[in-house]
């Protein structure tokens, strides 16, 4: 996608994606990193990219978590979500071949979530991931893919074939650990009810925007002690 139209669909899409770093807040001292703490992959949205983590990460290595348990990831957001969600696969082995972890935590936000989603149900994903995390995700479409066209955007259309296959049977398969963050002020994924999954544990947040879900200390709160359970 060329840069204008890149432009178009960010704003007519409201702006799915890339938020500026905040100086990572203090965070509580409990539910801190310990000896049975998974290392963390974080997938970014539409037109997002590694740099939207930074505030989150940073509180987490704030609470002890070492950067090497950190994995910042950056795709090609463009791509289909099934693409991206066989280069996650990658990322996943990579992760626990450094740490020497046997899972990883999945925390998503927006667009992320779909991917992720498809790698636990179509790649094994299950097996190597205890606790999954969609901030925000358009897991049953949004109205705001309409007017964006790249494939990804297009699988996030309510009704696309993608979602119908992804939904298809159960949510939230395996074993692995399922939560969602949705905001009623997120004017991003529409309806609001997009966001949650049968199976999952589904937590309604304040009055955010999308972006602010990012960045929110609530909501990492919360996330922290989900996934260090």
């Amino acid at each position: 996608m060329n840069r204008t139209l890149a432009s178009v669909a960010v704003a007519a899409a409201g702006a799915l994606f890339a938020v500026q770093a905040a100086l990572p807040a203090q965070a509580s001292s409990s539910s801190t990193f310990n000896s049975t703490s998974n290392p963390i992959l974080f997938v970014h949205g539409y037109t997002g990219d590694a740099s939207n983590w930074n505030t989150m990460a940073g509180r987490f290595r704030t609470d002890g978590w070492p950067s090497s348990y950190l994995d910042q990831w950056s795709y090609d957001w463009r791509q289909s979500n099934a693409t991206t969600a066989q280069q996650l696969s990658t990322e996943v082995d990579r992760l626990l071949t450094a740490t020497g972890a046997s899972k990883v935590d999945i925390v998503s936000h927006s667009m992320g979530g779909l991917s992720s989603r498809y790698y636990l149900k179509n790649f094994g994903g299950t097996s190597k991931v205890d606790a999954w995390v969609s901030l925000g995700g358009p897991n049953h479409g949004t109205d705001s893919a309409n007017s964006c066209f790249d494939t990804s955007c297009t699988e996030m259309r309510i009704g696309s074939s993608f979602l119908a296959a992804l939904n298809s049977g159960d949510e939230t398969p395996g074993s692995s650990r399922y939560a969602t963050w949705w905001s009623p002020c997120d004017t991003v994924i529409n309806p609001d009810s997009s966001v949650s999954l049968t199976g999952a544990d589904n937590t309604q947040t304040a009055c955010l925007s999308h972006t602010d879900l990012l960045t929110d200390a609530t909501v990492y709160a919360q996330t922290r002690d989900m996934i260090n359970h």
